[in-house]
């Protein structure tokens, strides 16, 4: 085997392990929203984001970029943020920023958990039922208040939604969207 085929072959193992790795210490795997989905949650973050300017967008598990890159490309006048832990999939994600020079974006590889989302106006996020708990702990603990929360799939425990919308797919799935 050549020396290339040696290195091709150690970094696809390092990113698969990395993939496992990250799926063990969260729960989950970086799994993108689907395009009707995405589309859902683009359309109710511009009814309140094309309304302002300066917001701040956030995307918790930003992944491989699904959500996140088109959020930038949608809404230039304002921040956009997205968390993932996962070093594989923040990679591309920071490849595909860089190409398509979204200066608007700022990708960071750590646990969204931990991080402060002070001056946070929108929320988006496609995580998992235990995750949208500790969301909705620390929306309430740390005094953190978002004016808006879109989430795929997963409803936020104790909170009703403002709008619903259930997507025709084979899921139907439910985009959520909570003014708090």
């Amino acid at each position: 085997m050549s020396g290339f085929g040696i290195a091709l072959m150690v970094f696809v193992l390092s990113a698969m392990l990395s993939i496992v790795v990250s799926t063990l210490r969260t729960g989950i795997s970086p799994m993108p929203s689907s395009a009707k989905a995405r589309q859902a949650m683009l359309r109710l973050v511009g009814e309140v984001a094309d309304k302002q300017t300066n917001y701040t967008i956030v995307d918790l598990g930003s992944g491989w970029g699904h959500l996140v890159i088109p959020l930038a490309r949608r809404f230039p006048q304002h921040r956009v943020v997205g968390y993932e832990l996962s070093w594989l999939p923040w990679l591309v994600s920071w490849v595909m920023k860089k190409a398509l020079r979204l200066d608007n974006l700022t990708l960071y590889r750590r646990d969204c958990f931990k991080a402060d989302w002070r001056g946070t106006d929108i929320i988006t996020c496609y995580l998992f039922a235990s995750a949208m708990k500790k969301l909705g702990q620390k929306l309430t603990e740390d005094g953190v208040h978002p004016d808006w929360l879109v989430s795929n799939f997963f409803a936020l425990p104790s909170c009703t939604p403002k709008h619903t919308i259930q997507l025709n797919d084979l899921y139907q799935t439910r985009i959520y969207c909570y003014r708090l």
